[in-house]
């Protein structure tokens, strides 16, 4: 059996704690996995070090695949959003958010199951501001036909791949008629010259959140700019539950980052109640990388019983606080470890 080497970012606050309880159950389960622990966010301050060391970078390039936990952010000034960074520099220009109910947690919605497919590196979050007077700041919304072209066609690809049955792009065309025009052209495009298979539509944004709110069963994939796609993940995750249910990953053409998508929560740092299931999903979205991108059966295996373990923990009330259960990080991960199908 091979084993596959990978960037471990424990992150920031609770990102040790809930680093630890997933590499415990990866243990467990059989994951072929050997880690090489780089360090960014605070904790790379801390030593002295720049916000996203390069080495922390360049070991995401030789290795090909990280799995990063929560890293803090400041709000309105301090340092650009290590996330902003790497994806920026790795041209992960993918960012892909599954969400689906989760036997239980219970909600208002039951069978949710959408997956929140984000343009990376471009719209508002290019990060291009200007101070034009005193009076006034600018920011620039940018597009470019390349990554507009690049995104719709990894969607329709992972569409297709998962058989998932319909695209629908989120949109305000109406208003901004070049950059979300753009974006609307470049996905028409695709669909038609390459993925008539899958079935495409089209939702002004304000609408489309009113209408996922209502019924979200009526979306399956779900393609986005960078801003709305960032809102509207956040949102699709208050369906199931909240950030702490919902796994991410941030794709390029040779690197990937698995990271939970929950903030790094300082306040509940140290007293071991933090949920660490969002990491394990994203740690399971690694492995099914791995068996895609590698053709490795074992990861994709492992990835399947710890799916299966998590899930029948969550249905026999085996839950962290935030969920409505009184277990801490470790004693859920324990109840995991005692779910797997070894």
């Amino acid at each position: 059996m091979s084993t596959h080497r990978a960037v471990l970012i424990p992150g920031d606050g609770i990102g040790p704690e809930v680093t630890g309880a997933v590499l415990r159950v990866l243990q467990a389960a059989g994951a072929p996995l050997e880690w090489e622990e780089h360090v960014a966010g605070v904790t790379a301050l801390e030593r002295g070090e720049d916000v996203l060391p390069e080495e922390t970078v360049d070991a995401i390039r030789r290795l090909g695949v990280a799995l990063k936990g929560p890293c803090t952010t400041p709000v309105g000034e301090g340092f650009t959003s290590v996330n902003v960074q790497l994806r920026k520099r790795l041209n992960l220009y993918a960012a892909v958010r599954p969400v689906r109910s989760l036997d239980g947690v219970k909600t208002r919605f039951e069978d949710v199951d959408l997956v929140i497919i984000r343009e990376n590196t471009e719209g508002l979050y290019s990060g291009v501001e200007n101070q034009v007077t005193d009076d006034v700041v600018m920011s620039m919304k940018v597009a470019t036909e390349t990554a507009c072209t690049r995104i719709a066609r990894w969607a329709f690809r992972y569409a297709t791949r998962r058989d998932r049955k319909k695209i629908t792009v989120f949109h305000k065309a109406n208003i901004m008629k070049v950059t979300d025009g753009l974006f609307l052209r470049c996905a028409r495009e695709i669909h038609k010259a390459e993925y008539p298979n899958i079935e495409y539509d089209e939702v002004i944004i304000d609408a489309g959140c009113m209408k996922l709110v209502q019924n979200p069963g009526q979306f399956d994939v779900l393609l986005l700019e960078n801003l709305y796609g960032d809102v509207v993940s956040d949102l699709c995750a208050g369906l199931v539950g909240g950030l702490g249910v919902v796994p991410g990953a941030n794709i390029g053409e040779e690197q990937a980052v698995f990271e939970a998508v929950h903030g790094s929560a300082p306040d509940i740092a140290g007293q071991g109640v933090a949920n660490p299931l969002a990491l394990l999903m994203s740690a399971v979205m690694l492995l099914n990388y791995l068996a895609e991108t590698r053709g490795d059966d074992v990861c994709r295996e492992v990835a399947g019983r710890i799916r299966v373990a998590y899930d029948r923990a969550l249905a026999d009330g085996a839950k962290t606080r935030d969920l409505g259960g009184e277990l801490g990080t470790d004693t859920f991960a324990d109840a995991i470890i005692e779910r797997l199908d070894n």
